[in-house]
């Protein structure tokens, strides 16, 4: 039992007392523990076994004698007899977006509703639209968003998958039979979704290292177990395939199995056009064809080396010019996550986040950063808590007055201001004024027209308080697309006025996508890499936001937040000017 456990299931008994109307302060009991569990030392899972957690402000007895109970007995009776009220399925429901739980139910104790497929039914046959609040116009946006679920189904986000990944990395490289492991496929890739996971193993014991892997805790079910190849399910149906090669086939299977497909079709067809045939195990002559002596090929880069190409990082590999590139000398050195010096778009308990400032500046310390932004909601997000002008004046009074009792990190003051529906924004110039930065975004009216919802974002670019954009597109990974835009537009703009634009680093949101950064930075539009951290744990997003900028082909160079203090100084005073 983990602390992401414990607040898991703290989170699905709120909702499970949504469900049943119960008084909301008794809902918000269970939220405020699990938002008090997130923010806590490691020693909370002690402080549970020892049933110490009333000691805890926001723990009341009740709450602490539950928790005990599910830390030392690993389920929590309350918990389970709220379970058997509802169907298994009704979870399903929160993932279908505008489908909260007042709607929810309604669709329950009305029409029996408890699950997607019954959902979609109710929807198409109009038996939803005699429930309040379910016109037309939201049945079909409902149907939308099962289609779009439907259609990614079988997808993950690269953040929910990642622990695994690392976990598999890290038990498979502590095996004495195992000489080599990567990750391969697109975790290696860095794409935002993967549909599987990909391990390359090289072992002189392949059968020893099988057996370990189908084996490992992990797994929930093995689909194959073979003398060199296996697949497992891990949690929520994760497919995942292992292959053993020898250390001599190690580079071949690692750069085949990462692909892309089309990056390996380019590169057999180079391979063939230099007479070799290339497959997952070697590179070797063609037969009856001339072709150069190769030298020994021990990694990767000999691999592409021997085909007269510049080594290329796995996250280039999707056949977009990469190959060109390299054949030229000319791919870019590209950014590291040990780049960033700091990040803008983060919030505090001022808004919606769990932690206050002084934690979130603590937090960004450890993890080495030498400035951090702080930019709460404004007003008009208002289910977010955001900040009217007397609150934000006063939290930037609360950030000057850090600086000056702390020799460390620097914090800036800052404002995530909603861009209202006719492209203006929420603060009044004068206030906007008074900030180190503004990251401008959009949070409602997402059904605009492409050509009304770019010139709302137009405007916004046009102000000169306005630093950066936030999360460009409003998408949510496998829930939501994003909405209508001419994003060719927006980047010129921004190139025109010196606009940054964020790489959302949030795994449900990675935005604005990396396949438009390449695009963007010929143009000279800067990238600032930004987490949108809710919570210290947040922070750790921007590694995410660094695979992104590595796929759109963003050196240092062209990232603000690899700026020092005193130039990201400079160049926040020059945007304002």
């Amino acid at each position: 039992m983990t602390r992401e456990d414990i607040t898991d299931i703290l989170e699905e008994i709120a909702l499970l007392l949504e469900l049943k109307g119960e008084n909301p302060f008794k809902i918000r009991a269970y939220r405020n523990g699990a938002d008090v569990i997130t923010g806590y030392g490691d020693d909370f899972l002690q402080k549970a076994r020892d049933n110490e957690l009333s000691d805890i402000k926001g723990f009341g007895k009740a709450l602490a004698e539950k928790v005990h109970q599910l830390v030392d007995e690993g389920a929590m009776e309350y918990h389970q007899n709220l379970k058997k009220e509802f169907p298994d399925t009704i979870f399903e429901l929160f993932s279908i977006t505008g489908v909260g739980p007042k709607k929810i139910k309604a669709l329950y104790n009305e029409l029996e509703v408890a699950s997607i497929a019954d959902l979609k039914r109710v929807c198409e046959s109009g038996e939803a639209s005699s429930l309040t609040g379910f016109g037309k116009k939201t049945c079909e946006k409902i149907l939308e968003a099962i289609a779009f679920r439907e259609a990614h189904a079988d997808r993950f986000l690269l953040g929910d998958v990642m622990p695994a990944v690392r976990a598999m990395l890290e038990d498979l490289r502590a095996h004495p039979a195992v000489d080599q492991v990567e990750a391969a496929g697109s975790v290696r890739r860095g794409k935002e979704t993967v549909h599987d996971l990909d391990f390359i193993v090289s072992t002189k014991l392949a059968g020893e290292v099988m057996s370990f892997f189908v084996n490992r805790e992990a797994v929930q079910s093995v689909i194959v177990h073979g003398g060199t190849k296996s697949s497992v399910y891990l949690d929520r149906g994760l497919q995942c395939d292992l292959r053993a090669v020898s250390s001599k086939e190690f580079p071949f299977a690692l750069n085949y199995f990462t692909g892309s497909k089309e990056h390996n079709v380019a590169i057999r067809g180079r391979a063939r056009d230099r007479g070799y045939t290339l497959n997952e195990y070697r590179l070797a002559p063609i037969e009856g064809r001339e072709a150069a002596k190769l030298k020994p090929i021990y990694t990767e880069q000999d691999l592409y080396w021997a085909l007269d190409l510049d080594y290329v990082e796995p996250a280039l590999r999707e056949n977009a010019g990469e190959i060109e590139a390299a054949e030229e000398g000319e791919l870019p050195r590209l950014i590291e996550l040990e780049n960033l010096r700091g990040t803008f778009h983060n919030h505090t308990t001022e808004s919606d986040g769990k932690h206050t400032l002084e934690e979130m500046a603590a937090a960004a310390e450890d993890l080495g950063l030498e400035y951090l932004g702080i930019s709460d909601h404004s007003k008009s997000s208002f289910q977010a808590n955001g900040l009217d002008a007397d609150r934000l004046l006063k939290q930037v009074a609360a950030i000057r007055a850090y600086n000056s009792a702390n020799d460390g990190i620097t914090v800036f003051a800052g404002t995530e201001c909603d861009i209202l529906r006719d492209g203006t924004l929420d603060f009044e110039d004068e206030i906007l004024a008074q900030l180190d930065y503004v990251v401008a975004s959009v949070h409602n009216v997402f059904t605009l027209s492409e050509k009304d919802q770019t010139a709302r974002i137009l405007k916004a670019v046009e102000n000169p308080h306005v630093t950066m954009l936030g999360h460009l597109t409003g998408r949510l990974l496998l829930r939501r697309k994003p909405y209508a835009l001419d994003i060719d537009k927006i980047i010129d703009a921004c190139a025109e006025t010196g606009t940054w634009i964020e790489i959302n680093a949030n795994p449900r949101r990675l935005d604005m996508d990396w396949r438009r950064w390449h695009q963007a930075r010929d143009k000279g539009v800067k990238a600032v890499i930004n987490p949108d951290a809710h919570n210290v744990d947040g922070l750790q997003h921007l590694y995410f936001g660094v695979q992104v900028a590595r796929k759109g082909w963003l050196r240092k160079e062209d990232v603000m937040n690899c700026l020092t203090t005193k130039d990201v100084i400079k160049a926040l005073n020059a945007k304002s000017s």
